[in-house]
């Protein structure tokens, strides 16, 4: 298993996969030395920047995160959210066949390993409210204003 760490807008990232694809993508506060990129995580970084830099949407690589069928399937059903747009819990449980499952849903989604490449951060409360996000609230509002489509324009 290979692992690299990658200074991003919102914090220092690990990433860590091998030739089987991705396992985590992981963010904190705490800062750590930038590390040499390993040839198997070249592609996820050079994505991820592109994705900070505003000019990737979807990525385009293996993931092989490490969890249960039923948050494989909860998972799977992130991807499924395009960029710029939100569900809500219930919509994601409504997705996944279960509308009684709202709550293991929500608890999935905390277990989502794949920071930003499986968007959990596109999944708020049925009110509007950002809700719940393992990185902390104030990363799911950035993210999900970068990838907002009426991004505030300047005057000047």
């Amino acid at each position: 298993m290979e692992s690299v760490v990658v200074h991003t807008p919102l914090g220092f990232a690990e990433i860590t996969g091998d030739e089987n694809g991705l396992v985590s993508i992981t963010v904190s506060d705490m800062e750590r030395p930038l590390d040499i990129i390993p040839e198997v995580l070249e592609d996820a970084v050079h994505q991820l920047k592109e994705y900070f830099e505003g000019i990737r949407k979807t990525f385009d690589l293996t993931l092989n995160p490490q969890g249960t069928d039923f948050q494989k399937r909860v998972w799977e059903a992130l991807l499924t959210i395009p960029f710029g747009k939100t569900v809500s819990y219930l919509e994601l449980s409504k997705r996944l066949g279960d509308v009684k499952a709202i709550r293991a849903v929500a608890a999935a989604n905390g277990k989502n390993p794949l920071w930003i490449v499986v968007p959990c951060h596109r999944v708020i409360g049925s009110n509007g409210d950002l809700v719940g996000y393992a990185g902390g609230l104030h990363r799911k509002k950035w993210l999900l204003e970068h990838e907002s489509p009426s991004k505030q324009q300047t005057l000047f």
